[in-house]
């Protein structure tokens, strides 16, 4: 990350041209306007990578709300550890993904419910059901318990997205992050139209981190108007809406 900052930063001062800053989560969510010209906001957006869980409601091209997250797990976290304790390997999303297409989604897993007002997730309870059925039960269906887990993290997530839609009244959902490529989430996320709610989902190449999804939100902050100096720097787990401008 540094090697590439500064060579940005070198190319905009010998060129003479302005240098912008992205945020990495900005980035996922403007995959979606590579994939779809046609989609403007506002619009709510789904948030789902090994760090980040997040129901954010994109106000603007470079404007966000946060409206929930997770409290402790990211949902590809929670992947990844299921994968491994139960022998997959990593990087556990993709292979989670291909098993549970192998099982049935039949065995009753642990959701976490907050208070009503909240749009926040937690992905620690059905990770350790997960865990401790796996020690108890070595014989368990490694199939069927990665299909019944991804259902079940699944309706978490699609129920947190349908309050959203409810408290803002605002019926267009984009998928984004590396687990928006998960094929049973993008298919049950693509039921929501027969309610009436528009989903989009980014392809599948641009799910994960790519350098296009940065120059697409790196567009849409310079024509913003948006600009950084060269002490510019390579900010860990900084949040959506802040800044070093």
């Amino acid at each position: 990350m540094l090697v590439g900052l500064s060579y940005a930063k070198a190319l905009a001062f010998a060129n003479q041209i302005p240098l912008v800053g992205v945020n990495h989560i900005q980035g996922h969510i403007a995959a979606n306007y590579i994939t779809y010209k046609e989609l403007e906001p506002p619009f709510i957006c789904i948030m789902m990578s090994g760090g980040n869980t997040q129901i954010i409601q994109v106000k603007s091209y470079t404007e966000f709300e946060v409206l929930g997250k997770t409290r402790d797990d990211a949902i590809g976290e929670a992947f990844d550890k299921v994968a491994r304790v139960i022998g997959l390997g990593y990087p556990g999303g993709p292979k989670v993904d291909k098993l549970a297409r192998e099982g049935e989604a039949k065995i009753e897993l642990p959701k976490t419910h907050f208070d009503e007002d909240t749009l926040d997730f937690s992905f620690s309870g059905i990770k350790t059901a997960v865990i401790n059925l796996h020690h108890k039960l070595p014989d368990i269906n490694k199939a069927d318990l990665c299909a019944s887990f991804q259902k079940t993290v699944t309706e978490t997530l699609m129920e947190n997205v349908q309050k959203a839609i409810q408290k803002t009244g605002i019926k267009t959902v984009a998928l984004a992050g590396g687990v928006s490529s998960n094929s049973y989430i993008r298919k049950e996320f693509l039921e929501l139209e027969k309610t009436g709610i528009k989903v989009y989902r980014p392809e599948l190449k641009l799910c994960t981190d790519n350098a296009a999804m940065i120059a697409s939100a790196g567009y849409y902050n310079y024509i913003a108007g948006n600009r950084d100096t060269l002490d510019l720097n390579a900010i860990p787990n900084l949040k959506l809406n802040e800044t070093r401008r």
